[in-house]
């Protein structure tokens, strides 16, 4: 039967007709979706305007008017029926008993009605009062009766709606909060609720009044899919339940899976999570562009009368190379060229998260359209900004989100693939695996501070659950794909093996506190034959918590943490013994020999720049002209004399050179050439823009040597000339002692978040508590810095016990502050 001969039938035998005809149409195993949806809506709608043409014939100046999802035609198996019996304050009395001859069979069939009986004025008058039956009119279709009427308030609502949406749009986003804050975040949920949950069908509605307002529009890309795929769930959810129901039990899945010819509840729910994402995503960027504009509107009128009615220029602060932040947005820089640039999504990434701010959609679509895939391995740049990605703390999530949307995470990492949108059915997780894994790495930037290896805690995270899209024991597949994504990402092998032990291991912590005998010299020795070293024992353990903290409030308490904590310090004392003696120095190559005795020869510094550079790799042809950049090598020989240090450090930070690495030793000279040289091997690279001249560095050094160059000023003058960003809240530095860590000097441990100038900082700061850096060794891991300092006393003996505190304890005071 056709949807013609449903509708004849409905028409030809009333109100039990259209009820035949409404069953068989639901029950029509052919027939869903869309086409059932609006079939439905036409088959209700001839069955009104019969009821409505059989008790108005001597009316005028009526209309019978579907409205919210009625008036889209997205009638659900139970879905309410929202009718307005509009008219023009005729004869109120025929009205109000045409109304009941409408009502009273809907009622009669046991259908939910929602109605109302206004004239145009009153219409716009409630609209004006109640912004969800504005949004409700903002749908509104005519059934029957005066098609005038129905148009002209149409047109009313539409113009209402556009000119009051300066006012009524942040009321309608406050709303939209403030139903997230109730029902929670439908791309997470178990049991969620299809239309009232962040990322659900009233979110998507909320896209449609924006777009309607002509202030903003939504992406485009996967948003209809997205309301249709939750839509189909909700007819699929009625037709099992038999219920107007909107939340999806968990009971009843498995029945709701099969309706809809999917293969299990898991499917389901993944597909659910997957449009709730894109709806939640375009929600995003539409409020964004909402209040983007708002703001302009309103700033717009003074900035004319600033600036003589000229066009104001939009303001463009540098970030990165090739990013900018424009209007409180991560854009990318007019000259950045994503399609010869593979490290540019992740550098944009990088700096979004660390300066706090949202990636713009025309960038990320942008990067998505045109980057270039990295190559296998990843070069080192690109490992670092993926590391600064992940420990850039809660800021990571929507950056990260902005990548997902645009199947940027997937490019970099294909194995994210099995995770994304994976359900966790089990009550102590609240988010998906993906999600979860996300949050493990926001936690693990916490942490940053308590471990030597931060990058390898982050990447850690961000995969410590990644065999769950395979079957088996998560963590035997996870240590499998663990050491392939690692050794793609570009660590070498030691840092692999950590990586995969983690990955391998990252339940063996609190499993073991739990569940075995701590007193057990057997418990304590299994551990730490699985873990291997203390550094990676001091890893597993921060992993532990970042793990249980973002599973859930159920997964971690104070009593877990202590009994963790106290087999952490049994297996610690295992593994004690080794002493980490001053890192024995290379013999110095005949380009550093040349310096020194240079350096000797004039009295004051040399320095070579040279660039580092790594081969493509296998699978990637080579680029003439485009070798992957590794830094760029800062060779300095200096004649031995304190402030050697802040001096180099405060130079590079004016020049806007970021240290990813350094060490400071003192150079055995060849015999016959007298003197003491200090070498500094360093490797630095521009925050953006080109490298400075190597003479410009030297004359600088110079000055900086001789007092002459006021670094402190210059660097508190640049920073007081950029605005302040929100930016990442860091955890705070820590400073240490290493506790008999060598037997020559006392070595200061630094761990912080990088920062231009932290090394000048650092370096003065030694320099004033009068204590001799005999060697430096300082990495950038992503964003944190992890610097050892090895310092004696100006006689040449390592600190006393109390001094070293102290100079610890100044130092991390004065990085606090």
């Amino acid at each position: 039967m056709t949807s013609t001969d449903v509708d004849k039938q409905a028409d030809d035998s009333g109100p039990s007709g259209y009820a035949a005809a409404r069953l068989r149409l639901l029950t029509e195993g052919a027939r869903s979706g869309p086409p059932r949806r609006t079939a439905l809506s036409e088959l209700t709608d001839d069955w009104l305007s019969g009821l409505f043409g059989a008790a108005a014939e001597r009316l005028r100046g009526v209309s019978l008017v579907a409205v919210g999802g009625y008036g889209r035609g997205e009638l659900s198996p139970r879905s309410d029926l929202d009718l307005l019996l509009l008219h023009d304050g005729g004869d109120t009395r025929a009205v109000a008993a045409l109304a009941d001859r409408i009502w009273y069979p809907v009622w009669d069939l046991g259908l939910a009605l929602d109605h109302s009986v206004r004239t145009p004025a009153e219409a716009r008058r409630t609209a004006g009062e109640d912004l969800k039956v504005q949004l409700g009119l903002l749908d509104a279709r005519h059934i029957a009766g005066d098609l005038g009427l129905t148009t002209g308030l149409r047109t009313a609502v539409l113009a209402d709606w556009r000119n009051q949406a300066p006012k009524r749009l942040p009321e309608l986003r406050e709303l939209c909060a403030e139903r997230a804050e109730r029902q929670g975040e439908l791309q997470y949920l178990l049991e969620p609720d299809l239309k009232e949950a962040r990322g659900g069908l009233r979110d998507a509605t909320a896209l449609r009044a924006v777009a309607a307002s002509w202030l903003a529009d939504a992406p485009r890309e996967g948003l209809d899919d997205a309301r249709r795929r939750l839509l189909d769930v909700r007819d699929a959810l009625h037709l099992a339940t038999g219920r107007a129901t909107d939340r999806l039990a968990l009971q009843e899945q498995d029945q709701v899976a099969a309706e809809l010819g999917l293969l299990d509840a898991d499917t389901l729910l993944r597909q659910v999570y997957e449009a709730a994402r894109v709806i939640s995503y375009a929600g995003d960027v539409t409020w964004r562009e909402v209040g983007r504009v708002l703001r302009s509107r309103a700033v717009r009128p003074r900035l004319r009368a600033i600036l003589g009615g000229g066009k104001p220029v939009t303001e463009r602060s540098p970030l990165a190379e090739g990013v900018v932040e424009q209007d409180g947005e991560v854009v990318l820089a007019r000259a950045a060229r994503p399609e010869r640039d593979p490290v540019l999504p992740l550098r944009a990434a990088a700096a979004a998260a660390q300066a706090g701010l949202p990636l713009s959609l025309h960038a990320v679509r942008r990067l998505a359209a045109t980057a270039r895939p990295l190559p296998t391995p990843w070069p080192a740049e690109a490992r670092e900004q993926l590391v600064t990605l992940l420990g850039s703390g809660q800021p990571t999530v929507p950056v990260w989100e902005a990548l997902e949307a645009e199947g940027l995470v997937t490019r970099l990492l294909p194995d994210w693939e099995r995770v994304r949108c994976r359900p966790q059915r089990n009550a102590v997780h609240i988010w998906t695996v993906d999600r979860h894994l996300i949050e493990t790495a926001v936690r693990a930037s916490e942490f940053t501070r308590r471990v030597s290896r931060p990058d390898l805690l982050l990447v850690a995270a961000l995969l410590h659950d990644i065999g769950k899209g395979w079957p088996g024991d998560h963590s035997v597949a996870g240590e499998i794909i663990a050491k392939d994504v690692a050794a793609r990402i570009g660590f070498d092998h030691a840092d692999v093996t950590v990586l995969s032990t983690l990955v391998r291991h990252h339940l063996l912590l609190v499993e073991t506190a739990t569940r075995r005998d701590l007193e057990d010299p057997a418990t304590v020795r299994s551990v730490a034959d699985a873990v291997g070293t203390q550094s990676t024992l001091e890893l597993l353990h921060a992993l532990t918590e970042a793990d249980a903290l973002a599973t859930g409030p159920a997964a971690w308490s104070s009593w877990r943490g202590s009994l963790v904590a106290d087999l952490v310090r049994r297996v610690s004392a295992v593994l004690a013994g080794d002493l980490l003696d001053e890192p024995a120095a290379a013999a110095p190559t005949a380009e550093q020999e040349r310096l020194a005795i240079e350096a000797i020869a004039t009295g004051s510094p040399v320095l070579s720049l040279r660039a580092q550079t790594e081969p493509p790799a296998q699978d990637e042809p080579a680029v003439p002209g485009e070798p992957e950049p590794l830094g760029v090598e800062l060779l300095i020989a200096v004649p031995d004399q304190p402030g050697v240090l802040p001096a180099v450090a405060g130079v590079l930070a004016l020049h806007r050179l970021t240290v990813r690495t350094a060490e400071l030793r003192a150079l055995e000279l060849p015999e016959g050439v007298e003197g003491s040289v200090l070498l500094l091997d360093w490797r630095v690279a521009a925050e953006y823009g080109s490298l400075p001249q190597a003479a410009r560095l030297r004359a600088d050094l110079v000055r900086a040597l001789d007092g002459s160059l006021d670094i402190t000023g210059r660097l508190a003058e640049r920073d007081a000339a950029y605005p302040r960003r929100r930016g990442v809240v860091a955890p705070p530095p820590r400073v240490t002692v290493a506790p008999a860590a060598s037997r020559l000097a006392t070595v200061i441990e630094v761990r912080a978040q990088d920062a231009p100038g932290l090394l000048f900082r650092i370096g003065q700061a030694l320099e004033d508590a009068a204590v001799r850096v005999r060697s430096a060794h300082a990495s950038t891991l992503g964003a944190n810095a992890v610097d050892a300092f090895y310092v004696t006393t100006p006689t040449g003996s390592p600190l006393p016990a109390q001094e070293a505190e102290a100079v610890a304890r100044k130092l991390e005071e004065m990085l606090r502050g």
